[in-house]
């Protein structure tokens, strides 16, 4: 006699949403342009130097690109270097923030998870994917936690199947 038993997905049964905030990071790289480099002796700003470098800066390199403007080091700098700087980037690159890496990355996720119609989670149980290969700041989960939480009936964190409870609509 030939028993053969059907296995149910229970997973895919639940009627559980899964989302993986890593589809919302950028593709696209990111480079952080120090200031430092254009420092007289690593601590002034000279004008005249400055606006020279701004001229004949091959500012091509940053196309395509999301750029964080910096100074790493403990210098006073003028804000309108920041300004000159952002107005020659804005061309080229894709997005220009002040920051280092990890600031535009943050930026970036928001601005995506901002942009998030989450209507389409309206009275769902969804899942907050954990663990992936690639990098998904504490920030973008906050962000989307609060915008979830105004619409989702429940919110857990992890896999379908090893789920950390987060938020539950009171019915």
């Amino acid at each position: 006699m030939d028993i053969q038993e059907t296995i149910v997905n229970k997973v895919a049964q639940s009627g559980l949403i899964t989302v993986d905030l890593a589809n919302y990071a950028p593709q696209e790289d990111i480079l952080v342009y120090d200031i430092k480099e254009n420092l007289f002796h690593g601590l002034i700003l000279k004008e005249k130097d400055f606006r020279d470098f701004i001229k004949t800066h091959d500012w091509s390199q940053y196309n395509g690109k999301h750029v964080g403007i910096i100074c790493s080091t403990d210098a006073i700098v003028p804000t309108w270097a920041y300004m000159l700087l952002a107005n020659k980037l804005e061309p080229h690159a894709l997005s220009v923030h002040f920051g280092d890496a990890e600031t535009v990355r943050n930026t970036l996720f928001s601005e995506k998870i901002k942009a998030i119609d989450f209507a389409e989670y309206q009275d769902q149980r969804v899942v907050v994917k954990g663990c992936g290969d690639i990098y998904v700041p504490e920030s973008a989960f906050v962000k989307f936690t609060v915008k979830l939480s105004q619409v989702a009936k429940s919110i857990m964190y992890g896999e379908p199947c090893s789920t950390v409870p987060v938020f539950k609509r009171k019915s």
